[in-house]
């Protein structure tokens, strides 16, 4: 029960950070989201969709009870957001910058593993 709790907790936060990231991608113009290493509008487009999409498949699938096997596929599927995050802010120089995807990207790994052992509500 506890290791359920734990992973609820994980999995509420996540979904939060990704639901906030994903929306601002999409409203915000694109020069607001300008970085060091300029990306395509169409891609910040997309990994934003991806984040609001990975986001709700966090939580929905295991509140709903109708396709819980989504859970550990959306937490995948954020943790190769954060692989490319955490390579592109190291790219940059930003070695200490680089931490903040890195924790977040082993997070979404406890979910996706944690949830593909255990059922979403048990």
């Amino acid at each position: 029960m506890r290791r359920n709790t734990v992973l609820w907790t994980i999995q509420g936060l996540l979904a939060a950070l990704f639901l906030f990231a994903g929306v601002m991608k999409l409203v915000l113009p694109i020069e607001a989201m300008a970085g060091p290493i300029a990306l395509p509008g169409a891609f910040l487009r997309l990994i934003g969709v991806a984040e609001t999409l990975g986001a709700i498949g966090l939580i929905l699938p295991g509140l709903t009870r109708i396709r819980p096997e989504l859970t550990p596929a959306a937490a995948a599927g954020l943790v190769i957001i954060m692989i490319g995050a955490t390579v592109l802010t190291a790219a940059t120089g930003s070695v200490a910058g680089a931490l903040f995807p890195l924790i977040v990207g082993l997070l979404a790994t406890t979910v996706a593993a944690g949830r593909s052992r255990q059922p979403v509500l048990s």
